[in-house]
């Protein structure tokens, strides 16, 4: 299905110009003309008054819809470890994988990686596709593109997911070119939503205000990146067996453009948001960054870590690492502590799925509360210092 200008019809008004919310449509010589960026949402059909834009079928394209099968996990290793977000697609893969009555297989890439295999069969891969090369011992977008890309060509699987990652963001809408499909990123949820296997990827879209569902009905295979912290992760199981199959690494002259001279790893100490148990978040109510001692301080009696909202981050009061929300990190540890934030949708979406979550704030208004399991309505400078000092005597 694809919008469609009636030339003869279009009397160059505009209106369609003004209600396309994704800037698709441009004026050339007094008519309407389609960009690729339209999304066939219908807006513009309804406010022609001149009959002058339709729905067509035309540019739908055509591929053998049977030769697509099995759900695809990229995982994403970093020397020979694989990263969390691997465990929580192979989870998801496993769900969509059993709904479509296929198989869930998992590929990676890297150099004397083949341990990898059998723990990717113990989180739910069926088969492992692995490509073992110096080349690839660092990642680089053209090496990881190529190899995959061919692998996609190869063994046509009906959906591919990775993590959204730095190296997924990059590597996905790469591989996505290669294979002429689309991709959705950042999703939230996935789920088959038709009988013609259609994966419905949601993802926040609008600054956070709206969840927008996307299908890919006209292509294959059916790409997402999928933000780490919001799917649940596989349980592994040592018993697990499966299928290892090598995949072919030929690279010619050019075929990589770039080269690793070095690799420097950050000094400075990084918070791990997505595998905490326990965090402590400060936010616009601390009032400045010096807040944030207090919270380190309460975050380490906790055995926690600190994070921190958007407001925050934007004001400098600490690095952009300890961000949660829309633009950051979404987590779901044991308890979260939202300490002077007043809980925007944004922030909502990287947390609200926190076992428990205690507010701290002033406002007894602030939305936090509407979410909270706990909320604690006063100054979190005295209300802090408080709890701290009940958890200083219990280990008395």
């Amino acid at each position: 299905m694809a919008v469609k200008i009636i030339n003869e019809n279009c009397k160059g008004c505009e209106l369609c110009v003004k209600a396309c919310p994704f800037d698709a449509i441009t004026m050339e010589h007094k008519t309407a003309v389609i960009q690729p960026g339209c999304t066939q949402c219908g807006n513009c059909i309804e406010v022609c008054k001149f009959d002058a834009i339709e729905k067509s079928e035309e540019a739908a394209q055509t591929f053998d819809r049977e030769a697509y099968r099995c759900v695809w996990v990229f995982a994403e290793q970093r020397e020979g470890k694989l990263m969390p977000a691997v465990a929580e697609l192979l989870g998801e893969g496993r769900k969509l994988a059993d709904e479509l009555n296929t198989e869930l297989c998992a590929v990676v890439l890297g150099h004397q990686i083949s341990d990898l295999a059998s723990e990717l069969i113990g989180y739910g891969a069926e088969k492992v596709y692995i490509g073992d090369h110096q080349e690839l011992d660092t990642y680089r977008t053209d090496a990881y593109t190529k190899v995959i890309g061919e692998a996609i060509s190869a063994y046509k699987p009906e959906i591919v997911l990775l993590g959204a990652t730095h190296i997924g963001r990059d590597l996905g809408p790469c591989l996505a070119v290669k294979a002429d499909t689309g991709l959705t990123a950042d999703c939230t949820r996935l789920e088959i939503g038709d009988e013609e296997r259609n994966l419905h990827q949601t993802r926040p879209a609008f600054g956070g205000n709206l969840m927008a569902t996307i299908l890919c009905p006209h292509s294959r295979p059916q790409m997402a990146t999928v933000r780490p912290g919001v799917m649940e992760a596989a349980v592994f199981d040592p018993q697990r067996q499966g299928t290892v199959i090598p995949l072919e690494v030929n690279f010619q002259k050019g075929d990589i453009r770039t080269k690793v001279l070095e690799t420097v790893k950050s000094i400075k100490e990084q918070v791990s948001l997505s595998d905490a148990d326990i965090i402590v978040s400060g936010g616009s109510g601390l009032g400045s960054g010096e807040g944030f001692a207090l919270l380190e301080e309460f975050a380490k009696k906790l055995g926690g870590v600190v994070g921190a909202s958007r407001a925050a981050v934007d004001a400098g009061w600490i690095d952009h690492s300890h961000l949660i929300g829309q633009t950051g990190s979404t987590v779901r540890p044991s308890i979260y502590f939202a300490c002077g934030i007043s809980g925007a949708i944004q922030h909502l979406a990287g947390m609200d799925g926190s076992d428990y979550i205690v507010a701290i704030n002033k406002d007894a208004h602030a939305p936090i509360f509407q979410v909270a399991d706990y909320g604690l309505i006063g100054d979190l400078y005295e209300i802090i210092p408080c709890i701290m000092e009940e958890l200083d005597r219990s280990h008395e």
